[in-house]
């Protein structure tokens, strides 16, 4: 069973191979993503990251959940040198820790049931599980920033997570810490594989800030690979990603 559904400004898909999939299976992960949007949405002014930003809600007094995603933002923060920041300019936004974290949780409540085949995809980050309906591992197209209509390379995971960084589907939603102008036109894309999509996710990001060093960055980071394409269209690939290029 697959469904497909635009949540959060972007589409969401889960599919479950798995024969005893229902559809209050994916009711479940929906409702979840529906209570992240009204949570942790940058958009929605009675969420709390609007509150905290505003000053009407302090981060000591949030939701359990957004202590975790503070710790884990603080953790970012520390691993990448400064250069992912959920603040900027007075205004707080963990979009950057929120989605992988949220598709994480998603793919928890699955598994969490007993399914064992199924993956949960939001706007194109991926937590995988398992194997396809052919019983093979599932294949993730890395699109060409250029032109998002060709898969550039294909990897297989059967559990992990992969994540893709860059600016040719929402525009500049990412901005450099350390240098407020920076246009950061130097990268165009970015892919992290990790052991989650929290890693993956979390760590895309701030590689992408980081520019063409941020696939050493992401080379000298345990558990996690990476790919990324410049804005030249030269490709660069950390030295383990190889295992998971599709024959």
């Amino acid at each position: 069973m697959k469904q497909i559904r635009l949540m959060m400004g972007m589409p969401i898909t889960v599919e479950i191979v798995d024969a005893a999939a229902t559809a209050a299976a994916f009711d479940d992960v929906y409702d979840f993503f529906a209570y992240v949007d009204k949570t942790f949405s940058p958009f929605k002014e009675d969420s709390e990251v609007c509150r905290i930003s505003r000053g009407k809600l302090r981060l000591e007094d949030a939701c359990d959940d957004m202590q975790v995603i503070m710790e884990l933002a603080e953790l970012t923060r520390q691993e990448t040198h400064g250069y992912f920041d959920v603040w900027h300019n007075g205004t707080f936004n963990p979009s950057g820790i929120v989605k992988g974290w949220a598709i994480d949780e998603a793919a928890n409540l699955l598994y969490r049931q007993g399914f064992e085949n199924f993956y949960v995809d939001a706007g194109g980050d991926m937590q995988v599980y398992g194997h396809n309906e052919e019983k093979q591992p599932w294949r993730v197209g890395i699109r060409n920033p250029f032109n998002r209509k060709e898969v550039v390379k294909t990897v297989e995971l059967t559990e992990g997570g992969i994540a893709t960084s860059g600016l040719y589907v929402r525009g500049h939603h990412i901005y450099n810490p350390f240098k407020e102008d920076d246009p950061m036109d130097v990268i165009a894309s970015l892919t992290v594989i990790g052991i989650d999509v929290i890693e993956a996710d979390r760590l895309a990001t701030a590689a992408f800030v980081m520019g063409k060093e941020g696939i050493y960055f992401i080379e000298a980071m345990p558990d996690v690979e990476g790919y990324m394409i410049d804005s030249q269209g030269m490709a660069t690939q950390t030295s383990g990603f190889s295992r998971f290029v599709a024959a």
